[in-house]
């Protein structure tokens, strides 16, 4: 490709709202652009990029009999009221009805369909297991976009979903996609951690993510230095925090002006860990106050999992009012007899706390867990804490800011047997498939992969997801180095960014390392009089003069190296 013909050009100014430094990078290179909150369209270069990192993952996923399938983005949403999640997912699905006055969805996910697909295919037993991809958008109506591309409305994943016999044939399966998510974050050379993580409105059993360390994710991972324990903050546990001291009397505290957690640590002069801070939260079917300790925020994946109930927000000002809570003094006290109350182990093991009573302007002082209110379920509900003490082998634990890549989940029946996908065995006995669904975000991952490598000046991508492997100038006005520069152009084809533009050599050499393009080809009058080109790799930051016979097998020979290097040596644990 000419240069000449590149639509957009490079930009020299950061864009305007865009904060992630590797964001930043992608824009003014020209690889995407912001056409909405949440929205971006993949530009020619962005495309490129995008196609070779789905190539890595279609020959990875095929490698494990992998069939590619192409479903729609739009669905009927009796499918999602079959399996259930029409409640679940309503508030990041956008449905709407057609001219026929048929419901229909943007698909946040395709589990739903797939499932479909399956049961009118599925014939005999026999067609077991079942493992079908596809790269396909989805659609989420995010509350809060952020970091670019990092958590985006609209969105392109890889996403697939295996079908078994028997959950011993999904259990033998599942450590092989896992493997597969390996080889190719390796493949990207992104470093990468899998961690423990919640299966939140997915369902299913159990689920992991695959995390990259970065400064701009969107989540938390959690390791354990010493025993190797690793989890996404959600759903990692630690030891239970406790206090001391004999119960005192309960007593009232007038707090007129308190609306906030620091403002009643203040007023009582006590540690938020002396603080008991009431939440509540909507279900399915009721309303829930979770309780924990002010120095600790309540995990939505633990509380689901704890009252099995996925389907939890934030309550409504109406549906505080429903439950009796005064918001700014709340308290398991006076609640409408529906509420259902439950209560972190941290409450239960810390005597004498401050708690909201339910009345304006009023706490108490000295509440004690089973003396003074009781909960319906108690438990494990709280985020843990940076240093907190790892409940395996009691080394201090540490958190690092992280970007999810990859998720893949154990689904077990959780849809089979809502949606009724069965089938009967060689005896004649109908059976519930049991299912796997496997994801990663390809705008995420191209963001990452950006985030991973870059320097000051640009981009530098891997030789793996490059959108060409080489970028070819030439010095001067010669028409003889022009026509080097063409010849060049030609046998290298598809693989070569041919500048030619008629601008100085510092704008295209800025331009070339904004762009990150391993490989820099020059061609000037100096190299042509001994039959060489010089080649800067911008991976090694290393300069070669290479003869211009022998210069497709030198690419292609540094374009091996860094691949066999990357599966190798790894990121990803």
């Amino acid at each position: 490709m000419r240069y000449s013909s590149l639509f957009p050009k490079t930009r020299r100014e950061v864009p305007k709202g865009v904060v992630a430094p590797g964001h930043q990078l992608l824009h003014r290179a020209g690889y995407v652009r912001s056409l909405g909150r949440g929205l971006f369209a993949l530009l020619p270069l962005g495309v490129r990029v995008a196609s070779r990192i789905e190539q890595i993952i279609r020959l990875e996923l095929e490698s494990l009999g992998g069939l590619e399938v192409s479903t729609p983005l739009i669905t009927p949403i009796e499918q999602w009221k079959r399996s259930g999640r029409d409640i679940l997912a309503a508030t990041d699905m956008v449905t709407f009805r057609d001219r026929f006055g048929k419901e229909l969805a943007l698909s946040p996910t395709h589990e739903e369909t797939m499932v479909e697909l399956v049961q009118s295919g599925l014939v005999s037993y026999r067609d077991l297991p079942v493992f079908l991809f596809q790269f396909q958008e989805k659609y989420r109506d995010e509350e809060r976009t952020r970091g670019g591309m990092v958590r985006a409305r609209e969105f392109r994943m890889s996403d697939a979903y295996s079908f078994h016999r028997s959950f011993s044939d999904l259990n033998n399966f599942f450590p092989r996609v896992f493997r597969a998510y390996e080889r190719i974050f390796r493949s990207c050379e992104v470093p990468c951690f899998a961690a423990e993580a919640g299966v939140g409105f997915m369902g299913g059993e159990r689920s992991y993510e695959f995390l990259m360390p970065s400064s701009h994710g969107d989540d938390y991972l959690v390791e354990c230095p010493k025993c190797g324990y690793v989890a996404n903050r959600d759903v990692a546990v630690a030891s239970c925090a406790s206090g001391s001291g004999r119960p005192l009397p309960i007593e009232r505290v007038e707090t007129p002006d308190c609306t906030t957690m620091a403002d009643l640590a203040g007023c009582v002069d006590a540690e938020r860990s002396q603080l008991a801070k009431a939440m509540v939260f909507a279900g399915s079917t009721r309303l829930i106050m979770a309780l924990v300790r002010a120095d600790y925020d309540v995990s939505l994946e633990k509380l689901g999992r704890l009252v099995d109930d996925p389907a939890i927000r934030r309550a409504t000002d109406a549906e505080l009012r429903t439950a009796g809570v005064v918001a700014s003094h709340a308290g398991p006290f006076h609640l409408h007899p529906d509420t259902l109350v439950v209560v972190d182990q941290s409450v239960v093991e810390t005597p004498n706390l401050v708690c909201g009573s339910n009345e304006s302007g009023i706490h108490f002082r000295n509440v004690n867990f089973g003396r003074d209110f009781d909960a319906h379920v108690s438990g494990d509900i709280s985020r843990i804490r940076n240093s907190a003490p790892c409940r395996h082998c009691g080394a201090t634990m540490k958190i690092t800011r992280a970007l999810e890549l990859g998720h893949v989940f154990r689904l077990g029946d959780y849809y089979s047997t809502r949606m009724d996908l069965s089938i009967a065995d060689e005896r004649g006995r109908w059976f519930y498939p049991q299912m796997g669904s496997y994801g990663i975000g390809i705008g995420r991952l191209m963001a990452a992969i950006v985030d991973a490598h870059r320097d000051a000046n640009g981009i530098i991508w891997p030789v793996s997801v490059a959108p060409f492997q080489s970028y070819l100038m030439t010095i001067g006005k010669s028409r003889s180095v022009r026509d080097a520069g063409d010849a060049i152009a030609e046998y290298l084809d598809h693989e070569v960014l041919y500048d030619d533009r008629d601008e100085s050599i510092g704008t295209k050499f800025k331009d070339y390392l904004l762009l990150g393009i391993p490989f820099r080809i020059v061609v000037s009058q100096v190299t042509m009089s001994d039959g060489t080109v010089e080649v800067y790799d911008r991976i090694a930051a290393s300069t070669h003069a290479v003869d211009v016979d022998t210069l497709p097998e030198f690419l292609s020979a540094r374009q091996r190296e860094y691949q066999d290097h990357a599966q190798e040596t790894g990121h990803a644990l």
